[in-house]
């Protein structure tokens, strides 16, 4: 059984905190002309603003945020794939591809979040899969796997489906998930990419349509969408001071602006905060390494958390160590944990390890044990 202990956190002793935007100013929530949005905290996935963040609507382009997703997690971007006439027969925006030519997963996905293209869509979801059918049988897995529980994909493009819908809070989780994932946020970052085609030997330069990358400081994505159903669709992640904030807006024809009022606002109600307990020393007993040996825990390195402003103070620390150790034991071995939480909620854990390696220690052997050795030496008798 482990020893839990808690304490009430002496915050301004125990954690370093640093500001990442200025001196707390709670503004009033945003008013967005958008049928559905929500801002999210990325790394606690905690929602700063919402509305009608669980209606369900349809997404339009912002779909292609899932199969860029899938495709980034094949392992499998350097893969040629030979463009077919099937991949090709879709309506909508094109990056205007032809069958016959080859070109890597990798500059289809920059096409498919750049230029938007719906062939670069299809042609992903059917070299991934072999057909859309069965590709969108991956994305709606994919979004179980997410917690997008109020989401169904249809097609990997976005075109307008009755059976094709997410909420704002869903595509949250998905800009979450995406931009999280380095070989996507890679992509959805530039404002411009060059891909070259293996066949034939041509390069092509793709445009970013999201305008947030040139008009908000710290947008680093994600992907715009729209249809005459859906209306306009966005989802925008933004990153300063270390805090990542996805935003989501459904049928929304002010999207740029209420993205930027989303993201202000979301910025003034969050701070980053560092734990470090670099003087705190746990010492734990460690059985087989001779009478009454014991090891020191400290911390393995800080880690950080992302909390609402000016709730510092109300951070609790909770100490887990096991009672004992067995011999042997290596330094650096994790053997305990802090973990801080707020309202009850873990929001970090900092690992406690072994600071030394102790052995194990040869037990004294008793005197009957000695003895029996001894005739045993005598007459020659093994075991």
């Amino acid at each position: 059984m482990k020893r839990i202990f808690s304490c009430a956190a002496i915050l301004p002793i125990l954690i370093g905190v640093f500001f990442c935007s200025a001196p707390a100013v709670y503004a009033e929530q945003p008013k967005v002309c958008a049928s559905s949005a929500v801002l999210l905290e990325a790394q606690s996935g905690r929602v700063l603003f919402s509305k009608n963040g669980r209606e369900r609507r349809s997404m339009a382009s912002t779909t292609k945020i899932m199969t860029a997703l899938i495709a980034v997690q094949s392992e499998r971007l350097d893969d040629v794939v030979e463009i077919t006439q099937k991949m090709i027969e879709v309506e909508g925006s094109s990056i205007y591809l032809k069958a016959g030519e080859k070109l890597t997963l990798r500059a289809l996905v920059t096409g498919l979040l750049l230029e938007s293209g719906n062939d670069a869509a299809n042609a992903i979801a059917i070299a991934l899969a072999g057909s859309q059918e069965a590709f969108a049988d991956k994305m709606n897995e994919y979004a179980q796997n997410l917690g997008m529980k109020d989401t169904h994909f249809v097609t990997p493009s976005g075109l307008d489906d009755e059976e094709h819908y997410t909420t704002a809070y869903d595509m949250a989780l998905l800009g979450r998930a995406a931009m999280q994932c380095p070989d996507f946020s890679a992509i959805a970052s530039q404002k411009t990419m060059t891909v070259d085609f293996e066949e034939p030997a041509i390069r092509r330069t793709f445009y970013n349509h999201n305008r947030l990358l040139l008009e908000l400081p710290g947008c680093n994505g994600v992907k715009t969408g729209f249809t005459k159903k859906s209306g306009r669709c966005l989802v925008s992640s933004c990153e300063r001071g270390g805090i990542l904030l996805i935003a989501v807006t459904l049928n929304d024809p002010d999207d740029w602006n209420d993205h930027k009022k989303m993201m202000a606002y979301g910025f003034e109600q969050v701070e980053r905060v560092t734990f470090s307990e670099a003087g705190m020393q746990i010492s734990v007993p460690v059985v087989g390494a001779g009478t009454e040996r014991r090891t020191v825990l400290k911390e393995s390195s800080p880690v950080e958390a992302v909390i609402p402003k000016e709730r510092a103070a109300d951070i609790q620390m909770h100490l887990e160590t096991e009672p004992f150790l067995y011999a042997p034991v290596i330094s650096g071995q994790v053997a305990g944990r802090l973990v801080y939480t707020l309202d009850n909620e873990p929001i970090a854990e900092l690992a406690l390890v072994t600071d030394e390696k102790i052995d194990f220690a040869e037990r004294e052997r008793s005197w009957f044990e000695k003895l029996c050795d001894f005739f045993r030496n005598l007459f020659g008798i093994t075991q």
